[in-house]
């Protein structure tokens, strides 16, 4: 979602709700329509509110809709459209996995996505979530990676551990060299990300929330309120609750913050070509992986074998800055690949892609609100491991903000200004 801050600019003339479901509507066409006989009862524990979400990637979209679902009016708010390609939510896919060493509260995170995920499956019959697995492989059993497993268990999830030699017996697609340690969940994997944001988008929709596709500025706050939102071309949104999930562009919406709410990153992502008929090299026979600073992501729905580099690359503009990939990081991707898994020497580089994370001080999310107004929720800070966290992120933001739920201390904004 594209910001602009520039509040004196703005011309006043506010948009209703009628005219915001108009705009919406526009171009939704049967996808929305098709989905409308299939929702549920709404809860009713936001009726009454009028609530505006800015931003409609994984954690703009599910919170809109989980707002929706608890009966609140909801205008979601979007510059270029769910999953689109300058956004941290778009791509092709992203990694779906529960191992987060002794932070178990994103382990239960996850745990719940994946049961939130697996219902709108179902609701939609269209596969977005596939459980092929994770393995997270090291050169040692760090305090880390054991401290896992057990949580895990604890969830309910499957997950197990072995050493190199079971690693090799496993997996012969990969070179075990200098790798003692593994994990696998068995539940993890991959979700389709662009299509995810899309169909959550659609549901939405579908349930009368309002969907506009439009540049927001964050309205003036005064008297620890904020009462309206701007869009680029004018108009004004009112509303009673706001919530801004703007991802890589939190930063300019609120610059007033110190250290910045979120760093935007320039990150690369290649898809390299396996063999013909090498279904060890696709998600057929193999999980999606995880080491060191690499991960990826097998073959998968004959797209190519996906790397990338989880070190944060660069300070990077997510609106207009070059989104060229690097001779540089393909090369390291290369090596690193060719090391690891032998049958991908030699692959040709089929795509690759740049994007971006959302970097906060301290990699961890940030869900909280506004220091200054108590009706304004800033949720962002996915740090390169946030879309698999939007489904619950989404429910438990739409809980805090309608007073169902105590906000959780480990996400709130204190920790980042603290001495």
């Amino acid at each position: 979602m594209e910001v602009a801050y520039d509040r004196g600019r703005m011309t006043k003339r506010r948009i209703s709700r009628r005219e915001a479901i108009t705009v919406g509507l526009m171009g939704a066409g049967a996808a929305a329509t098709g989905l409308a006989g299939t929702h549920d009862a709404l809860s009713g524990a936001g009726r009454g509110v009028r609530a505006v979400v800015v931003g409609a990637g994984a954690f703009g979209g599910w919170t809109a809709l989980a707002l929706r679902r608890a009966g609140a009016e909801v205008t979601l708010v979007d510059a270029w459209g769910a999953g689109n390609a300058r956004a941290s939510s778009g791509g092709e896919s992203r990694l779906i996995r529960a191992s987060y060493g002794p932070r178990r509260i994103y382990s239960a995170m996850v745990a719940r996505a994946l049961e939130i995920w697996k219902e709108y499956e179902a609701r939609w019959d269209d596969r977005l979530l596939f459980p092929i697995g994770m393995l997270r492989m090291s050169s040692g059993a760090s305090e880390y990676a054991t401290a896992a497993p057990p949580i895990l268990r604890e969830l309910g999830l499957r997950v197990e551990e072995f050493d190199g030699a079971e690693l090799a017996r496993r997996f012969p697609q990969i070179n075990p060299e200098g790798l003692t340690y593994a994990v696998l969940e068995h539940d993890a994997g991959y979700l389709l990300a662009r299509r995810g944001c899309q169909r959550v988008l659609e549901e939405f929709e579908a349930r009368g929330g309002a969907f506009v596709r439009a540049r927001a500025s964050a309205g003036g706050i005064r008297g620890g309120r904020m009462a309206e939102i701007g869009l680029a071309d004018g108009r004004t949104v009112e509303a009673d609750l706001f919530v801004f999930a703007c991802g890589p562009w939190l930063g300019e919406l609120f610059p007033e913050f110190d250290p910045p709410l979120v760093q935007p990153t320039r990150q690369e992502v290649f898809y390299f070509g396996p063999p013909a008929g090498r279904a060890d090299l696709t998600e057929e026979k193999f999980p999606t992986w995880i080491e060191g600073p690499f991960y990826g992501v097998p073959a998968t729905r004959f797209r190519g074998f996906k790397i990338a580099d989880d070190r944060r690359g660069e300070p990077f503009d997510p609106t207009s800055g070059d989104r060229t990939p690097s001779a540089k990081g393909a090369r390291e991707a290369r090596v690193y690949m060719e090391h690891r898994f032998p049958g991908m020497r030699c692959a040709p580089l089929l795509e690759a892609r740049v994007c971006q994370y959302e970097q906060s001080a301290d990699g961890n999310l940030i869900v909280d609100t506004h220091p200054e107004a108590s009706n304004v929720w800033i949720a962002g800070g996915g740090s390169g491991h946030g879309y698999k966290l939007g489904a619950s992120l989404g429910e438990m933001l739409a809980g805090q903000a309608l007073g169902e739920q105590e906000k959780e201390p480990f996400f709130r904004l204190a920790r980042l200004t603290a001495a």
